[in-house]
Formats: structure tokens, C-alpha cells, sequence
């Protein structure tokens, strides 16, 4: 059995939409941040960054495994089910890379974006405006990315898991702040459209009830 301590964020959903699509039985642990269950000696003893999503693999070679990271889980269960990786050298290249763009881009930059502009106790108006602006900018790159691709790297793969959960989220709000210039991302939006469709990415966005 696997345990997934987790939280409704993009970051903890990744993991539950991949847990879905492999299909692996897992169970939840609800990681409740807005109580700061992640700085519980507990929780810390798994992860000493305080940070989910956690996974721990029960049934693992030579007995539980611990892993923390979101693309590192990725990948862990990507090679342990062999799925949603292509084994040919080029193209599990280009997933990594667009897997690398999600952990190192899009990520840290909307998740700025939103703490500056929605969490932080003071407003920066320069650091809201530099955060929003950089996230744009790349869901442009995603978004000419896939011109002649349904997915990001060909065949849908972690990097489209890694991904959706943190375009759905900043979707409806880029595109009430700036409906123009979203307008002109279709094929992102199609994207979105198709990747949300999947069963199991619908049954992970819902991790946890």
C-alpha cells in the first residue's frame, strides 16, 4: 500500500492524478496547511522541509520508502509502473525537459504570483506585477508549445501531470485579469479542456474530498 499525505494544492494533486492514472492503490493523508499540520513533529519527521506532497511506498524493495518532492514522486512512480515515461532516450528527454519546465517555471512563478498578489500582508505592487507578468509569459510557451501537439511532449506523460493541476487553477484568474491575452492561448485552453477530460485526472483533482 502506498500513503499520500497531501493537501488541495497543485503541487499535492500532481500526485494523485499520477496515482490515478497508474492506477496503484494508495491512501490519503490529509495534510491540513491552513492549520499548520505540515510543522507537526510528525509530519517533519517524514519531510523536515514541511512541505507536500509525501509519498511512502509500503511495499517498496527492502521495506518502506519515503519521498518527498512532487517530481521526484513523479518520477518514482513513473519508473516503478513503467508508465507515462517513454523508455526511448529522445523522447523521455524531451518529457524531462518539459517536466523540468513545469518544476522550475511554472510552479514557483504562479505560486509567487499568488502569495504576492493574494497572501502577503503587505501588497509590492513591482514584485505582483513582476510575478504575473513572468507567468503569462509562460503559458505563452506552453501554449506555442503546442502547436502540432496534443500534449507537451507527444504522448501524454508526467509532464502534462505535473502541469494541469497548476494551469487549471490560474486560469479562471489570468482570465478575468486579462481576457485579451489569454483569449489568444487556444491551444492552452484546448489543452486544458483535454487533459481535465481524463477519468483519473478528474478523480485526482478531487484528492482530498
Amino acid at each position: 500500500m502506498i500513503d499520500l499525505y497531501t493537501w488541495r494544492t497543485p503541487n499535492g494533486r500532481k500526485v494523485s492524478i499520477m496515482l490515478e492514472e497508474v492506477g496503484l492503490p494508495y491512501h490519503v493523508e490529509p495534510v491540513d496547511l491552513g492549520r499548520g499540520a505540515q510543522h507537526t513533529p510528525a509530519f517533519l519527521a517524514l519531510n523536515p522541509n514541511g512541505r507536500i506532497p509525501v509519498l511512502v511506498d509500503h511495499e517498496a524493495p527492502g521495506g518502506p520508502l519515503t519521498i518527498i518532492e512532487s517530481g521526484a514522486i513523479l518520477l518514482y512512480l513513473a519508473e516503478k509502473t513503467g508508465r507515462l515515461v517513454p523508455a526511448d532516450a529522445r523522447a523521455r528527454s524531451e518529457t524531462m525537459q518539459w517536466l523540468m519546465f513545469q518544476m522550475a517555471g511554472v510552479g514557483p512563478m504562479l505560486g509567487q504570483a499568488n502569495w504576492f498578489a493574494n497572501s502577503a500582508s503587505e501588497k509590492i505592487p513591482l514584485a505582483i506585477r513582476r510575478y504575473i507578468d513572468e507567468s503569462a509569459r509562460l503559458m505563452r510557451v506552453l501554449d506555442g508549445r503546442l502547436c502540432g501537439r496534443d500534449y507537451l511532449a507527444g504522448p501524454y506523460s508526467v509532464a502534462d501531470v505535473a502541469t494541469y493541476p497548476w494551469i487549471a487553477v490560474a486560469w479562471p484568474i489570468f482570465t478575468a485579469m486579462m481576457p485579451e491575452d489569454m483569449g489568444g492561448l487556444a491551444r492552452l485552453a484546448a489543452w486544458l479542456e483535454r487533459v481535465g477530460a481524463r477519468p483519473a485526472v478528474e478523480r485526482g483533482m478531487r484528492v482530498p474530498t
